[in-house]
């Protein structure tokens, strides 16, 4: 009996383990929660069954529309909260993998705790910023470690918008929030 007891035991500890170390809104560089860089847009249907998937298909490289825009698989939890937007590399392609993944929900964070809700100043002291880019908008933030962008609002940095200026690390403000947050799976 004693044995009996210490199997069920041991198989439930085991299975503690195993739950605490499978964490579905972890992201680490060619992971976002399940979806890896072998995952196909297939089986992102299966992976969220529980939520919503909203689709926005463009029409390929048959459409009549120069200015083609990405396919976009949104995803939203039950009860409308949006977790994640998808791009596949191939457009129209259900056996195409994953180009890149846009975080929407702060529960999706890396180990250094950096999240949709992570300052500047978070960013900066736990992952290494190799390079900096402004557009007309926002300056991003490009964290090769993570094969990750940041994008922050230049609202945020205290510049006018529709300026090309330069941005540095120097000049982004401690508590500047993020706009965006991209993994690509390239």
């Amino acid at each position: 009996m004693k044995n009996i007891t210490k199997s069920i035991v041991f198989a439930l500890i085991s299975v503690v383990f195993i739950q605490c170390g499978n964490n579905t809104y972890d992201i680490s560089k060619g992971k976002v929660g399940a979806l890896t860089i072998k995952t196909t847009m297939q089986e992102v249907d299966g992976i969220f069954a529980k939520d919503s998937i909203v689709k926005e298909l463009s029409e390929g490289a048959k459409g009549n529309n120069f200015f083609q825009e990405d396919d976009k698989y949104m995803i939203f939890e039950k009860g409308g909260k949006h977790l994640l937007t998808i791009i596949p590399k191939e457009q129209l392609d259900s056996t195409s993998t994953i180009k890149s993944i846009e975080i929407f929900d702060e529960r999706f964070k890396t180990k250094t705790g950096l999240n949709i809700n992570s300052t500047f100043q978070e960013i900066n002291a736990n992952n290494n910023i190799s390079k900096v880019e402004s557009s007309f908008l926002s300056a991003t933030l490009f964290i090769d470690d993570l094969n990750a962008t940041v994008s922050i609002d230049k609202e945020e940095l205290g510049l006018k918008d529709f300026s090309t200026q330069k941005v540095s690390k120097e000049q982004i403000p401690d508590l500047a929030k993020i706009k965006s947050l991209t993994i690509w799976f390239n």
